[in-house]
């Protein structure tokens, strides 16, 4: 896959479609977000559904804002997630990482010291598990599905042995301004919304516009290229693990956050949840090609499903029903709506 932007020239797989440089600005912009649009149209369907079932409850304000409360970890980690699969690799032990990462912050907070050196504790500790991990799968060459797996039960036994399954209350954690800055509310609005956002904008610029986006992007869909090119291979790989254990700590800081209690099981809900937005969201399946501003969105419709389908007043055995129903249909529409590289 190669897209020159400034020229005119794009190949993408065994098709080379010329642009002409004055192609109209809204028809490149849709031609180069397909993927995020197509999640866009999914989650705007499936609201305008939930509104018409019900629409006293989906039209007050109390709803969103009781999603996007908890909404911004899913997206930490989905948009995370975007760069290892674009890599062509995969990542399952990022639950636990959050969980460790969360275990940390709370460690620190409750022997007393400022929540601003739990959460830089936070985030060494999940880049340093990231690394790990990475290191697993490019330098020890395991399947990084079976190490992540693996390393996601590891890390999980390590907690509930040291903790013995009990959890840490932070009840002093609301009056510190590490918790004012991001769990308070701004205007009626969620702050925690506002950094996902931040989150989201800078990791589309890392993934679009970086070096290191770029080098993601090349070594996920041909590493023997990417390595004849000099791109370290091997050192972007670990490197997008590296990422994801950095936003699982972000994420596992901001969980701890939502509930002033730190729980051994944090993070263990958001397995199935993150990987069903990361695809949701319009990365295929194959590296070298993703999206992060599509993650994004395939969070918020995921995260939407269940509080959608109570809202609606349906019961909760459909919950499962539909988060098979909307992955499916929202891989055939990118299936439809994108070309296939390889």
């Amino acid at each position: 896959m190669i897209r020159i932007r400034e020229g005119a020239l794009t190949v993408q797989g065994s098709e080379t479609n010329w642009r002409h440089p004055q192609e109209q600005p809204l028809r490149r912009l849709i031609s180069d977000n397909r993927a995020a649009l197509g999640s866009l149209t999914v989650f705007v369907a499936m609201l305008l559904i939930f509104t018409v079932a019900n629409p006293k409850v989906f039209t007050t304000w109390a709803l969103y804002s009781s999603v996007f409360t908890t909404l911004p970890v899913a997206i930490f980690l989905t948009v995370a997630l975007v760069f290892i699969v674009t890599v062509g690799e995969i990542d399952l032990s990022f639950p636990a990482t959050m969980g460790f990462a969360a275990w940390m912050f709370a460690l620190i907070v409750k022997a007393g010291y400022d929540p601003g050196l739990g959460f830089a504790a936070a985030l060494i500790s999940g880049a340093l598990l990231g690394a790990f991990v990475g290191s697993l799968v490019v330098y020890a060459n395991l399947s990084s599905l079976i190490a992540t797996l693996g390393m996601n039960f590891v890390l999980r036994g390590l907690i509930q042995i040291f903790t013995e399954g009990k959890s840490i209350a932070l009840v002093s954690l609301g009056d510190t301004f590490l918790f004012k800055l991001f769990s308070s509310e701004l205007w009626g609005i969620p702050v925690q919304i506002v950094w996902a956002i931040l989150f989201t904008v800078f990791a589309a610029y890392l993934f679009n516009r970086h070096r290191f986006g770029v080098h993601v992007h090349i070594v996920g869909d041909n590493p023997d290229s990417a390595a004849q090119m000099g791109i370290d291979v091997k050192q972007v790989r670990v490197m997008s693990f590296v990422f994801v254990g950095v936003a699982a700590g972000i994420a596992g800081v901001f969980s701890t956050m939502i509930n002033f209690t730190w729980w051994p099981t944090a993070g263990d809900g958001y397995l199935l949840p993150v990987l069903a937005s990361v695809f949701v969201g319009g990365t295929p399946t194959w590296g070298g090609v993703g999206t992060v501003v599509g993650g994004a969105i395939g969070a918020l419709t995921v995260s939407f499903i269940q509080t959608g389908i109570v809202g609606a007043g349906l019961s909760g055995f459909y919950i499962q029903f539909f988060n098979g129903l909307i992955i499916i249909l929202s891989l055939l529409g990118h299936r439809w709506n994108q070309i296939r590289y390889r």
